[in-house]
């Protein structure tokens, strides 16, 4: 059975999720016509080359271009947060994230598990779509109460309401 779950929040006019790498579990084909079928606009990958071949998904940006969405990758380490080598992949990610979201698209954001590293960049999304810190850690762990797994990815998060790119 995949573990495969989308978990979704209406942000900034559009729909936010976060979501387990697909293939986690051998079902990775299941789990891409999972994802096709939600139709996202744009998928933000925050696992490393590693975790995605291990979980039998080296071939997601491929396969989410050729479903007709995009793809930007932001690899963090477990547990991370993104780096100064990481800054230019997540400006792009964030500016297209809040881009789509205004215009009502929909945007899945990813990690090993679908909760720390995810829930960090979903939150710093919701923050920068307008949501208050807490009031967004609040709604977004009604959804995934994992979400945000350290004090570090939290503060990265929030970084998100002093203006930060």
């Amino acid at each position: 059975m995949s573990g495969f779950v989308i978990h979704a929040l209406h942000v900034g006019g559009g729909t936010l999720a976060l979501a387990p790498v697909p293939g986690v579990g051998g079902a990775y084909g299941a789990d891409m016509a999972h994802l096709r079928d939600w139709r996202p606009a744009l998928v933000i990958s925050l696992t490393t080359e590693a975790e995605m071949v291990a979980a039998g998904a080296g071939g997601l940006a491929f396969d989410v271009h050729a479903s007709g969405a995009r793809w930007i990758g932001v690899p963090v380490a477990d547990f991370g947060v993104p780096d100064a080598a990481q800054a230019g992949n997540w400006a792009r990610a964030r500016a297209d994230a809040l881009a789509a979201l205004a215009g009502g698209g929909r945007v899945l954001v990813h990690c090993r598990g679908g909760c720390g590293r995810s829930g960090m960049a979903v939150l710093r999304l919701m923050v920068e779509a307008g949501e208050t810190p807490g009031a967004a850690l609040a709604r977004l762990r009604a959804v995934r109460p994992c979400a945000v797994e350290t004090e570090a990815q939290l503060a990265w998060a929030k970084a998100g309401a002093e203006g930060k790119g």
